[in-house]
């Protein structure tokens, strides 16, 4: 079902109307009282009218509504959608029109989704008690919301447990869609962010990892969740506007508000990662210790500071990588009795 704009009629000219009809109607049971009063038998007709008209005058005031900037009112006639205000402004229609908004009572913790605008609250009071009762708003927010969904424990491509959690910024604009189409848009929205955050999380892992295709095309890449942040969450909206868009809904934009190991892996991780960390920072150590050697070497030949042997240049060589590589100060020793 797509979404009807209903031209609704402006509400001043028929509130005045209705206001001096409803006077005239008050007018008619004055007369007709006093007719009655003055001993007339025709009172009795301006006196029914009157009643009558002041009992069926009142419904027309039921048709009035006041539509505010970014809110939508989806309308029903007996059953059958006449179609949707937009436009901000005061209006009167069919007076049993009747509002339809499934996802009035649904609280997400949405901007633009709290109690003081979704809802009005009435106090009841009775024998010294008083007591809070909210009536659903049926209007539609056409605002632009934020939805934080609840971090999920989710498998990565390797198998490994990590918590993420998204924010996603959608809005309205199908409310026909969004009504009719599915049960409660809100729910709908909440539960397919859920699906398309878990199918796009199992197909990277959370660092990079030899092998690993994210891509689908058949060739490993370096996509993970941690250094791909953006992909992945574009590719999380994408996937969220496929399954949502019979609902009427749009999806802005998707973001990783949260992203770590699980607690049962993450203290083995972070071994993981220190020691990842060891090895190439002495990885780099010893690529700069075999190349000062070599500079060493190479500058006592060219000098001609000394002769040394095979034997004295792999002493020369252990010693300097010792140093070098070492993580404590060498203690020199000083041989003055030979020259080896």
């Amino acid at each position: 079902m797509k979404e009807k704009i209903l031209k609704a009629k402006p509400g001043l000219p028929f509130l005045v109307l209705f206001i001096i009809l409803y006077l005239g109607f008050i007018g008619l049971v004055v007369l007709g009282g006093l007719m009655l009063d003055g001993g007339r038998s025709l009172g009795a007709l301006p006196l029914v009218l009157g009643l009558l008209g002041l009992f069926v005058g009142c419904i027309p005031f039921f048709g009035f509504r006041i539509i505010k900037p970014q809110e939508a009112l989806v309308l029903t006639l007996f059953g059958n959608y006449t179609g949707t205000l937009r436009e901000p402004g005061f209006f009167w229609v069919h007076p049993f029109s009747s509002a339809v908004n499934p996802a009035a009572k649904t609280r997400l913790g949405q901007s633009g989704d709290v109690d003081q605008g979704s809802s009005s609250k009435v106090v009841i009071s009775g024998q010294g008690t008083a007591n809070q009762v909210n009536i659903p708003n049926k209007k539609l927010s056409l605002k632009i919301m934020t939805l934080n969904n609840s971090k999920q424990k989710v498998n990565d491509a390797l198998g490994n447990p990590v918590e993420i959690g998204i924010a996603v910024m959608w809005r309205v604009v199908d409310t026909a869609q969004a009504v009719f189409n599915v049960d409660n848009y809100k729910e709908y929205l909440s539960l397919q962010c859920d699906s398309a955050l878990r199918d796009i999380v199992r197909i990277y892992p959370y660092d990079i990892a030899p092998g690993v295709d994210t891509t689908g095309d058949g060739i490993p890449d370096d996509g993970s969740l941690r250094g791909s942040s953006r992909i992945v969450a574009e590719r999380i909206r994408e996937t969220i506007q496929e399954k949502v868009a019979e609902a009427g809904l749009e999806i802005l934009e998707a973001r990783i508000t949260h992203l770590a190991y699980a607690p049962e892996i993450a203290a083995v991780m972070l071994q993981r990662q220190q020691a990842s960390a060891i090895i190439d920072a002495r990885k780099m150590i010893v690529e700069g210790a075999v190349s000062m050697v070599e500079m060493a070497l190479e500058q006592l030949k060219e000098n001609d500071v000394i002769e040394l042997d095979e034997e004295r240049k792999a002493a020369m060589v252990s010693n300097l990588l010792v140093i070098l590589c070492g993580n404590r100060d060498a203690q020199p020793i000083v041989n003055s009795g030979s020259l080896y």
